[in-house]
C-alpha cells in the first residue's frame, strides 16, 4: 500500500514538468491554442502567451535593480530557422473529429426518426382503439383470471379517455 501511495505521489509531483513543455497562443479566430509544438509562422510574436520550457508568466519578474536590457535573450540557431515550422494544425485529428461529430448527428437523427415511427404507430393505434369505442359496439377484456368480461360504461368512458389523452400527445 506504501508504495502505491509513493508511486501516486511521484505521478502528482511529476505533473507540472508535463506542463512545462506546452506552447500556449492566440490564433486569428481569438481562440487560445495549447499545443507542444511551436505556433505556425503567421502568428505574431505579442498573441504567444507562452513559449515550451519558459517560466510561468509569473516568474517573469526582473530583480529590483535589473534593467531590461541586462537580461540576456537567446539567439536563434541556424538551424532553427532553416527548419520547417510546423502549421499547428493537424488535419488528421480535423477529420477524424468531424467524422465523429457526423457519426453523432447522424445517430441523433435516425433515433428522432425510430421515436416519430413509434409515435405514429401509436397514434393509429389510439385512433382505431377510439373508433371501436365511439362505435358503440360491445367491447370485452381478460382479466387476471383469464376470464373474459364485458366492460360497463364506466369503464368505456375511462378508456376513452386514455385513448384521446394518447391521440393528443402522439398525433401532431
Amino acid at each position: 500500500m506504501k508504495f502505491a501511495h509513493l508511486f501516486f505521489l511521484g505521478l502528482w509531483c511529476a505533473m507540472p514538468l508535463v506542463a512545462d513543455a506546452q506552447w500556449e497562443w492566440i490564433d486569428k479566430g481569438g481562440k487560445k491554442v495549447f499545443s507542444d509544438q511551436a505556433p505556425p509562422p503567421d502568428i505574431p510574436d505579442k498573441s504567444i502567451v507562452r513559449r515550451a520550457g519558459s517560466p510561468s508568466p509569473r516568474s517573469n519578474f526582473a530583480p529590483a535593480g535589473a534593467a531590461p536590457e541586462a537580461m540576456p535573450v537567446p539567439a536563434p540557431s541556424a538551424s532553427a530557422a532553416s527548419a520547417p515550422r510546423p502549421t499547428g494544425v493537424d488535419k488528421e485529428l480535423e477529420e477524424k473529429t468531424r467524422k465523429a461529430e457526423e457519426a453523432e448527428k447522424a445517430k441523433q437523427v435516425a433515433e428522432a426518426q425510430k421515436v416519430a415511427k413509434a409515435k405514429a404507430d401509436n397514434c393509429g393505434r389510439a385512433r382505431q382503439g377510439k373508433a371501436t369505442f365511439d362505435s358503440g359496439i360491445r367491447v370485452a377484456r381478460l382479466n387476471a383470471q383469464g376470464e373474459r368480461e364485458i366492460m360497463d360504461d364506466k369503464a368505456r368512458a375511462t378508456e376513452q379517455q386514455r385513448l384521446q389523452s394518447v391521440i393528443d400527445s402522439d398525433c401532431k
